[in-house]
Order: C-alpha cells, then sequence, then structure tokens
C-alpha cells in the first residue's frame, strides 16, 4: 500500500475469502489516522465466534471497535473528522436488515445518507454476489438482488472502487 490519503468513500468488493478485508485494513492502516472499525458480523454461532476473533487479532489493539450489526449510520455519525473507518462489512449489515425483516429501502437510503455525510473518509467492504449461480429460493434471490442494488449505489456516490480477486486488487473507479 503506497496510498496514504483516501477519498471520502471507498468501496472494496470481491468474493468470499478474496482478499478483501485485508486489503480494506491495509489502506486504512496507511493513512496513519486514528482507526475506527465498525463490526456487522452477528455471533451466530461457533464457526462465526472463531472468526471474529481471528479478525480481532488481525487487527492488533490500535482499532477502535464499534459493533454495529444494524445501525451502521449512528457509528458513522459519529466518526471525528481526523479518524478513518473501515465498515467491514456491507453484506453482513444486509443480512441483519433482511433477516430482522427491515425496510430495506429505508435502511439501504440511511447508509447511503451516513456514508455520504460522514466527517471521515469511508472504505467499505462488501461481496459481490453476482458471479455465482442462481439461488435456488426466493430469500436467497431476493438477498442476492438487494445486494446488487446495494452495490450498485455505493459504488456510484464513491472515489474508488476496487475489486480483489485471489488476493489482487483491480481498480474499477479512481485509480489506486
Amino acid at each position: 500500500m503506497t496510498k496514504t490519503t483516501l477519498s471520502p468513500l471507498t468501496i472494496v468488493t470481491g468474493g468470499a475469502k478474496s482478499g478483501k478485508s485485508r486489503y480494506a485494513e491495509g489502506l486504512v492502516t496507511a493513512t496513519n489516522r486514528p482507526r475506527i472499525y465498525i463490526a456487522t458480523a452477528r455471533i451466530w454461532d461457533d464457526e462465526m465466534r472463531v472468526k471474529i476473533n481471528a479478525h480481532r487479532t488481525d487487527r492488533g489493539t490500535d482499532w477502535q471497535t464499534i459493533e454495529a450489526p444494524r445501525d451502521v449510520a449512528s457509528a458513522l455519525g459519529q466518526a471525528p473528522a481526523n479518524s478513518v473507518v473501515l465498515l467491514d462489512c456491507a453484506t453482513m449489515w444486509l443480512t441483519n436488515c433482511l433477516l430482522d425483516e427491515s425496510d430495506l429501502s429505508a435502511e439501504t437510503a440511511g447508509l447511503l445518507t451516513a456514508l455520504r455525510t460522514c466527517a471521515a473518509p469511508v472504505v467499505v467492504v462488501t461481496n459481490e454476489l453476482g458471479w455465482s449461480i442462481v439461488p435456488e429460493n426466493a430469500l436467497a434471490r431476493r438477498f442476492r438482488d438487494a445486494q446488487g442494488r446495494l452495490n450498485q449505489e455505493m459504488a456510484a456516490q464513491a472515489d474508488l472502487v476496487v475489486a480483489v480477486i485471489s488476493g489482487i486488487p483491480l481498480a474499477l473507479k479512481g485509480s489506486l
């Protein structure tokens, strides 16, 4: 990572285990600003507990972590201008909203507004789901479609969009 300044909004997307979180953490670390990690994952089972603990260990202690499975907009609103925020990840946030039977349109609008108005630069990690098979059930198709729309809307307002494939970043919008 040679970049030390960030755009107001950076989107890092890719498939599962593509290296997107590691890449996003590197972008944030390279700024030398106070780091805020907004965590959206919920601990559903032992496997998820292990994964979350591994992420915490990998990040180290110089991150302020805010657990915000749903209220990401509020967490973004509290970020000081001199900090940098990593939201990991929009896909888990959307999952939480969907499983809680939230109004996805209202939740998405609130998130997009919060991303646009956050005083600090924000890096959002999200999953690209559209490259896989068509899901077999209605809930999974609804989720895939909602994630695709959310990714498109976030990317439209971002200055930098990076796809990470097999650990290799590729700028889709803006420059690395």
